[in-house]
């Protein structure tokens, strides 16, 4: 199991030989992580990327995929490789918010007839929580997981309890069958830090995937970071630096996309398409994912390139499109597209120390 030991950080972050090195660990890690899920998941690699940089962030992610694209197995399949706690709630009509954050129940003791009550934790409280067809439950259970999200803790009875640490929570939606489901609003939505795309896998994958599960093979998965080996590497990421430029390039990636902004001009196909653009969390989840993005290729700090590879899931369940886009087959997807390629960067020199010195934390 992988150990990251600690490093001494100075006001602005770590030292670029520290940085380097906690760099180097958590690349390794990566590695090994990727190489433990791929002996029971063929393929996927962009939605386990993006699984592990939320998770390396601190964030929450929501899986869309259809049925049978093995969304539950690679979530279990990680926790596995982390070695954390995990709990599978499967979503449905009829749960209560109780039956996922725990409830109180009457406890007598025998040998004075006393009563009181004992609170009996929940599902929730698990390092990897997954949240099986989100949009299968009521908004009230919904609710409910999403104010545990935010505040990391529950409240029964008027006693708050707190949640481990780590805490993730990974949301499986199927985008295909609607009837019946309870959509998450976009206030709730924009609580998950990406929102990944499961597809189809090609056809050598999908034989790979038919030659590897009807046979007897038991494959075991090795455990290759702990829970304190990841709360290092949430502390490691906020570390990194990010040019002035760089953090501007994400606000104004996200600041386009807003219809209703007057300080700029918009791009056209934001004012055909879109009823409503990405708000101030969508800048900070760039940023971030950014950095876990540079940390994992090997890089120093961050650049536009690493913006760019994180903008859409972060995007693309924060922006609402419009019937025009509904009737033109534009998505959210193709806006975001469009967008990069239009919104400039600063022509500023990545060497340049005015700007490489600032750490957005």
């Amino acid at each position: 199991m992988s150990n990251l030991s600690d490093s001494s950080e100075s006001e602005g972050g770590l030292q670029s030989a520290e940085l380097l090195e906690a760099s180097t660990t958590i690349q390794t890690a990566y590695r090994d992580i990727r190489t433990e899920v791929g002996k029971v998941i063929v393929g996927q690699d962009d939605v386990l990327e993006q699984a592990m940089i939320a998770m390396f962030c601190g964030g929450h992610a929501v899986v869309e995929g259809v049925p049978g694209l093995a969304k539950t197995l690679m979530i279990s399949t990680l926790a596995r490789a982390l070695s954390l706690d995990f709990s599978r709630v499967q979503f449905t009509p009829d749960l209560m918010p109780s039956d996922m954050t725990g409830t109180e129940v009457i406890e007598e003791d025998k040998s004075t007839g006393n009563r009181s009550l004992r609170f009996v934790r929940g599902p929730i409280f698990s390092n990897i929580v997954l949240a099986d067809e989100i949009n299968r439950t009521p908004p009230k259970t919904q609710a409910a997981l999403l104010e545990a999200m935010q505040e990391r803790q529950v409240t029964a009875g008027g006693v708050r309890h707190e949640l481990p640490n780590p805490f993730f929570v990974l949301a499986t939606q199927n985008p295909i069958e609607q009837e019946g489901t309870y959509p998450l609003p976009e206030a709730q939505l924009d609580r998950f830090m990406f929102n990944i795309k499961v597809r189809y896998p090609t056809a050598e994958q999908e034989l790979q995937i038919i030659k590897q599960t009807t046979t007897s093979q038991k494959i075991e998965t090795r455990p290759v970071l702990d829970a304190e080996a990841c709360i290092r590497i949430q502390s490691l990421i906020r570390s990194v630096p990010v040019a002035d430029h760089v953090a501007r390039f994400a606000l104004n990636l996200v600041r386009s996309t807003r219809i209703r902004s007057e300080e700029q001009e918009l791009p056209a196909i934001v004012r055909d398409y879109l009823n409503w653009g990405a708000g101030p969390r969508a800048s900070q989840f760039l940023v971030l994912a950014a950095k876990a993005k540079a940390i994992l290729e090997g890089s120093g700090h961050v650049m536009p390139d690493h913006i760019r590879s994180v903008a859409l899931p972060i995007l693309r369940h924060r922006i609402i499109t419009n019937f025009n886009a509904e009737a033109d087959g534009v998505t959210s997807d193709d806006i975001i597209n469009e967008l990069l390629k239009t919104i400039p960067v600063d022509d500023v020199s990545p060497g340049d120390d005015r700007r490489m010195n600032t750490v957005v934390k």
